[in-house]
């Protein structure tokens, strides 16, 4: 095959390579590649796009028809040639009818011929523009969403751009709403655009709307004026350069809470928070901590917070969970709570996620979505740098370890560098690797270099790219710069490469030597994956001394000889677990114990109870026992889910636990304790007590924990709480309600479930049609068929693709069961062939490919 593709290859070059003579080729010999021994696989390469015209300004005019669903706008763009002069405009323009084309200035106005394939707008400009020329075009067009064919990704679950929410008011209790998401590349299907991250411009959009909604779009809210037919126009203007698919809108009944933030300089921004009137009572609760994060990061950075204003506004049936929006940042309903719902958790970490964008993808901005983890890694980051500022250590590591076991999880089926040219969609990047991995990695970095010279290395990176585009080496040459390291080769194995290290660590101590050998063997494929380079941290901890000792691993095997004067009471690799990698550490399970009680970071106390958990050995059950007075509340919670799983408990556990469950400041460990005991000593939890937990504790997860223990304690009573508390305004008690029924088998409760799913959506009606398949399953299937109707009506909706995936696995599983039954009784059910005929409409009518393959499962 070599030699045939030379062959093929030469002929090529000839060709092109012939002068104005001719030059006689022989015709070339037509190859079978399919009968050859091997087919060169394709490669699949995703560039940086081209830069042909520069977009510089982009002035949107827009006013909306509710009934279609329509934008009707006029888009007016000021670009130039980017290096070579051009006679053509290529814009990004998806589903729009284009009305008019024309070149305008000052002077005069000129129709241009352009063509339209419903996805490009190709344009004749009349004349060559060189570089040194900007012209400026504008576009008459309706923009149509709703006609337009999209699949989003598992971070972004739609790509129409632009949502009419409840447009016609027909849905109770849902506010009509209109609001844009542009990431990925959805800007363009509700104004034409160079729809590309390494694309910026300023910006101006005059937004003409019903005279009650607010307003919000990126920048500075300039003016508004009321117009004769009971609208009003809303000017928006952003002075700075920011990427097309930043660029936002926001319509609806909103309350705003107003903030500002006062910069380094003296500087006053703006800082105001858009939420349903429902929560303007909470919008301070909610949004709070906002100015903080701002001077946290412009603190950490040494650069303020770099625009001209920040907003946030929450919004109904978003497709994500948030989105960074250059200055107007946009929330999922999720983001809605109570002064109540607030007592158990909150939201700081999408809150500051959206606000570290700001640096990092808004201010600086990956140059390709190969490049997506410059944006979503240091976001990620982010979150833990605030947790670590506001909350300490433990709460910062506790963050970082969540999102660890979230990369992991996904590192079992998928495994791929950072950076990635090869995706076969560019909303593959949105992944746990981008995020999750790449906060990591971050994380490793500050520890390789050091505080003071990572912050120094992002300042520089910062203020070397600022307002442009970039991708992975100009991090690595900022980092460079500022420490004069050569960092290659932590850049190519954690951004450029898969995978992460799998380590075998043995001990063994030379008392002819006073040594202290550690080895540590790398174990992942090697025919996959690389051998690490690994800074390794080891401290020897000797009596009340701890001697930490650093070293750098270059091989996949490597003896460690550390000179002692005495044998180390324990050796602890990687104490901290800064290395995101598996270990397998063969140290003995007693060391655990000293571990421990060393009062080591978060992590080492975790993995210490972690150990004492999986293990038989019961000298570290005391392990156990004493986290249970642990300092930090998810130590707590996690000794209790591992005692859970031994053969017995000690009554210091009862007790501890008991005290946990009335006394504990945090309520998630509350919740956790008290189903604990219901479990374990439901003699300790009276009847009397667990209702006080369900009807006067105002936290819902104590209010869901006595739900759940009361119906093991008494299921009858807990039928009758679960019957109170169906119209709960909070999801972990409704989810609890839900769980009785199930474990209940409370079959004239199926209406609940019914009624429930109709009326959710997002997050709450997957978890419903989880727990709806589970009760179902429980029952006599004679009372399943409504799950036809229930399914066929949520296909119809809007509700994001991971919703629908549970209501056809509902679907799925009765066809399944069905067909059980007919195979154990051998008479024919003509339900299941209702069941299929419903699968196979629903496979004829569906258009994402995530949701097909979960239909073609159940064939």
């Amino acid at each position: 095959m070599k030699n045939i593709l030379l062959t093929l290859f030469g002929l090529i070059a000839l060709y092109a390579c012939k002068t104005t003579e001719e030059i006689a080729v022989e015709a070339p010999v037509m190859i079978d590649l399919e009968a050859a021994e091997v087919v060169p696989e394709k490669k699949v390469y995703r560039p940086t796009e081209i830069k042909v015209h520069d977009l510089l300004h982009t002035k949107l005019e827009v006013a909306f028809d509710w009934g279609k669903q329509y934008l009707i706008g006029t888009a007016t763009l000021t670009l130039k040639p980017y290096f070579y002069s051009s006679d053509r405009l290529i814009l990004d323009a998806k589903g729009m009818d284009i009305n008019k084309v024309m070149l305008v200035s000052d002077a005069m106005e000129m129709d241009l011929e352009y063509t339209y394939d419903n996805a490009f707008l190709d344009i004749q400009l009349g004349k060559e523009f060189t570089r040194f020329e900007s012209y400026t075009v504008a576009i008459e067009y309706v923009a149509k969403p709703n006609e337009l064919v999209t699949q989003g990704s598992a971070a972004i679950t739609d790509a129409k751009g632009l949502y009419f929410i409840n447009p016609d008011s027909s849905e109770v209790d849902k506010p009509t709403q209109l609001w844009t998401q542009g990431q990925t590349e959805a800007s363009s299907v509700w104004f034409p655009t160079i729809d590309t991250p390494a694309e910026r411009m300023t910006q101006e959009i005059f937004i003409t709307t019903t005279k009650d909604f607010q307003t919000l779009s990126n920048g500075q809210l300039v003016y508004s004026n009321f117009n004769d037919d009971d609208t009003r126009t809303d000017y928006w203007k952003q002075d700075l350069e920011h990427p097309p698919y930043l660029t936002m809108m926001a319509v609806g009944d909103f309350k705003i809470g107003r903030a500002e933030w006062q910069d380094s300089k003296g500087r006053v921004v703006p800082v105001d928070y858009y939420v349903e009137p429902d929560y303007a009572d909470y919008v301070f609760q909610i949004f709070g901590n906002t100015p903080e994060m701002m001077s946290v990061y412009s603190n950490l950075l040494q650069f303020d917070y770099p625009w001209e204003k920040y907003a946030q506004v929450v919004v109904r049936d978003y497709v994500s969970g948030a989105m960074e929006n250059t200055t107007a940042t946009i929330h999922g309903e999720f983001v809605n709570q109570t002064s109540r719902e607030l007592i158990d958790e909150n939201n700081e970490a999408v809150i500051a996620h959206e606000l570290f964008h700001h640096w990092f993808g808004d201010l600086v901005t990956c140059e390709s979505w190969s490049h997506l983890p410059l944006n979503e890694s240091f976001a990620t980051y982010g979150e833990y740098l605030w947790y670590e500022a506001k909350y300490g250590k433990d709460e910062a590591d506790y963050h970082g370890w969540q999102s660890r076991q979230g990369y992991l999880n996904e590192s079992r089926y998928k495994k791929v560098p950072l950076i990635r040219f090869n995706y076969e969609d560019k909303e593959d990047m949105f992944d746990a690797h981008s995020y999750n991995k790449g906060g990591q990695v971050l994380h490793m970095l500050r520890n390789l270099v050091g505080d003071e010279a990572f912050f120094s290395s992002l300042n520089l990176y910062l203020n070397t790219n600022q307002y442009k585009d970039a991708e992975v080496a100009d991090l690595r040459l900022a980092f460079e710069e500022t420490t004069g390291l050569d960092l290659n080769w932590f850049f190519d194995q954690w951004f450029l490469k898969a995978g992460h290290p799998e380590l075998e660590i043995a001990y063994f101590f030379d008392e002819d030597a006073m040594e202290q050998q550690v080895v540590i063997t790398q174990t992942q494929d090697f025919d996959e994956y690389p051998v690490f380079q690994l800074p390794i941290t080891v401290d020897l901890h000797m009596g009340n001394e701890v001697v930490r000792k650093e070293f750098m691993i270059t091989e996949y095997e490597e003896l460690l000889k550390i000179p002692v004067d005495a044998k180390p009471e324990w050796v602890h690799v990687d104490p901290d677990n800064v290395l995101l990698c598996v270990k397998n550490d063969q140290r003995q399970d007693a060391s655990y114990a000293a571990q421990f009680q060393s009062k080591g970071s978060f992590n080492s106390r975790l993995t210490a109870i972690a150990k004492a958990g999986d293990t038989a050995e019961e000298s570290l059950y005391a392990v156990l026992e004493n986290a249970l007075t642990d300092d930090f509340w998810f130590i707590r919670a996690s000794a209790l889910d591992y005692l859970s799983t031994k053969d017995s408990i000690s009554q210091l556990v009862l007790d501890r636990a008991l005290s946990i469950a009335k006394e504990d400041e945090k309520t998630y460990t509350r919740a956790t304790a008290i189903e604990f005991l219901a479990e374990f000593a439901p003699e300790n939890m009276s009847k009397d007590f667990l209702l006080n937990c369900i009807n006067k504790e105002l936290s819902y997860y104590v209010n869901a924990a006595g739900l759940h223990a009361l119906a093991m304690v008494d299921p009858t009573a807990a039928v009758a709480e679960a019957l109170k508390l169906e119209n709960t305004e909070s999801s972990d008690v409704l989810f609890a309600v839900a769980d009785v029924y199930v474990e209940t088998k409370a079959v004239e409760r199926k209406a609940f479930f019914e009624s429930q799913i109709a009326q959710s959506s997002g997050y709450k009606k997957y978890v419903l049609l989880v727990r709806y398949q589970s009760f179902l399953a429980r029952l006599d299937l004679s009372e399943s068929a409504s799950v036809i109707p229930l399914v066929e009506e949520i296909s119809k909706g809007t509700d994001p693709w991971w919703v629908k995936m549970n209501a056809y696995r509902l679907l799925g599983d009765y066809k399944l069961r069905l067909s059980a039954n007919q195979e154990t009784t051998g008479v024919e059910d003509p339900r299941l062939d209702r069941a299929n005929e419903a699968l196979e409409k629903l496979k004829e009518t569906e258009q994402n490919t995530r949701l097909l393959q979960v239909l073609e499962d159940y064939n």
